[in-house]
């Protein structure tokens, strides 16, 4: 069974007899379809709807809400939610010294948490498709694992993450397929930044998307800008050798390959393809070269 430890991530708890009214009210995330075994994507929004705090939600109970995010967002996370609670009842707290345990395969089941010392409490990461990924907190995994293994396996999903593959405040839920991978619930009322967000998906306005970036050699550091003769298109995000994700413009990127014309990271040749599991396609209306 392939396993990781993410000694990158921390755990804020939300808890209190108004914590899923609280937060169903300013995340991004539908909690009435949060299954007890389930850690589901999502993201508090600006107003404007970029994506400021990005996380994984699962419950702790019936009034208690666990969001895995990155460490080192946690302390301005734990402010803003407290900064919207007013007179909510829910508790917040940011969780000292968590260990995060994912496992992937056929085999990452509870039980197989026990022998890597983790938490036997797994929960199903929701946001994978084509495999099983089970993600427990608290207890030790025995050598930390793989996690070269976990980026290759979240590269290949188009599973895409802040800090790696974008910058918080510069993304909006569609850029990162928040809308594929169950982080927005349009079914839902209200919440921060909903009206934009809702626009961009009932007129199908979204056009930078995660692709999968692929080459015959070494693709270059994340960050590198992608290009098709001299004009941006996108960014290359996480990198392993030969393959990466990247966050691109699909109506430029569908224009380019139209015309014949090479899609260069930095000096590197790579094709780009839309992740297996995903809906969305690339436009029947490309953008003309003058646009793009």
């Amino acid at each position: 069974m392939p396993f990781a430890q993410l000694k990158d991530r921390a755990l804020i708890s939300v808890s209190g007899p108004d914590a899923e009214h609280f937060l169903q009210n300013i995340l991004t995330t539908d909690l009435d379809a949060l299954g007890p075994d389930q850690a589901k994507p999502g993201a508090l929004l600006s107003p404007q709807g970029k994506i400021l705090f990005d996380f994984l939600v699962s419950r702790t109970g019936d009034n208690g809400f666990r969001l895995e995010c990155r460490a080192d967002i946690a302390d301005d996370f734990v402010r803003r939610l407290t900064l919207y609670r007013l007179r909510a009842k829910a508790d917040i707290a940011k969780q000292d010294q968590v260990l995060v345990t994912v496992a992937w395969g056929e085999d990452s089941t509870a039980s197989h948490f026990d022998s890597i010392g983790a938490d036997a409490t797994a929960l199903t990461d929701t946001r994978f498709r084509d495999v099983t990924v089970r993600r427990a907190y608290r207890g030790e995994a025995k050598g930390g694992g793989d996690p070269s293994a976990w980026q290759m396996l979240r590269i290949a999903n188009g599973i895409a993450e802040s800090g790696s593959d974008y910058q918080l405040g510069d993304a909006f839920p569609h850029d990162v397929l928040l809308d594929e991978t169950g982080g927005v619930g349009f079914k839902k009322g209200c919440y921060i930044g909903q009206e934009v967000v809702s626009r961009m998906q009932h007129r199908g306005t979204a056009r930078r998307r995660v692709l999968i970036a692929s080459a015959d050699g070494a693709l270059p550091a994340a960050g590198t800008e992608l290009t098709v003769a001299g004009r941006p298109v996108g960014t290359l995000g996480s990198v392993g050798s030969r393959t990466g994700l990247a966050i691109a413009r699909i109506d430029r990127v569908k224009a380019a390959v139209d015309a014949g014309e090479a899609i260069m990271a930095g000096e590197v040749p790579v094709t780009l393809a839309i992740p297996a599991w995903a809906k969305f396609a690339f436009p029947q209306d490309a953008v003309s070269a003058e646009e793009a």
